[in-house]
């Protein structure tokens, strides 16, 4: 009687964990930085978002001034809906911490914080001015 082995021998397991491996090392790297690359423009569309906000209650007080007591941070988190964005970089989302706004009377500057995972070189600095 003719008896047949259907399984795989540790040799075609071994090539195949082999070329798995080569796949993982090759697609890692890549996957890395698209997810890098998303955290720097998911933070920079948000503070956009601010940006915005901060410009509208600029026009609404008739472009008079940027300071804080004319446009102060409840106004501007009222303004986006009663919620400031998350900060993908910080995971926070605090006007204070997770974003740098700095109000003047002719100029106002939004950055996002580049927390642990966003380096601060790649995040922009967004400046309203009269």
């Amino acid at each position: 009687m003719n008896k047949t082995n259907k399984a795989f021998t540790l040799i075609e397991l071994l090539v195949v964990v082999l070329i798995l491996g080569i796949l993982v090392a090759v697609a890692l790297p890549s996957y890395l930085s698209s997810v890098k690359d998303a955290r720097h423009k998911t933070a920079n569309a948000n503070a956009k978002a601010i940006a915005t906000a901060v410009q509208a209650l600029y026009t609404k007080s008739n472009g008079k001034s940027y300071s804080a007591t004319d446009i102060p941070s409840a106004s501007i988190t009222a303004e986006l809906g009663g919620n400031i964005p998350v900060n993908p970089c910080t995971g926070g989302a605090s006007l204070a911490t997770d974003y740098s706004l700095t109000q003047t009377a002719s100029q106002a500057t939004i950055q996002p914080a580049a927390g642990s995972n966003c380096t601060a070189a790649d995040l922009p600095v967004i400046t309203l001015a009269q």
